[in-house]
């Protein structure tokens, strides 16, 4: 049990990470372009940010992968 747990945890840190870098991709090249790098310094705005800018998807999967992962640590923690 405790293999699995740590493959969802990568797999969940991985997708989180992933979309909060293409979440800042997408903002970057939108105007206007400050978004990004209030994004990168406050990571919990990168959602609200790219669902400003259409990105729905993107915003879906960072808070996905954000709950994933929360989840999962706090199962590990049990």
């Amino acid at each position: 049990m405790g293999t699995l747990l740590s493959y969802v945890l990568l797999a969940a840190l991985l997708a989180h990470a992933g979309a909060h870098v293409a979440l800042l991709v997408t903002l970057a090249r939108r105007k206007p372009r400050y978004r990004a790098v209030v994004a990168l310094v406050l990571p919990p705005l990168a959602p609200y940010y790219g669902w400003m800018a259409g990105a729905g998807r993107l915003s879906l999967l960072w808070l996905a992968g954000l709950g994933v992962y929360a989840a999962g640590v706090a199962l590990a923690n049990l």
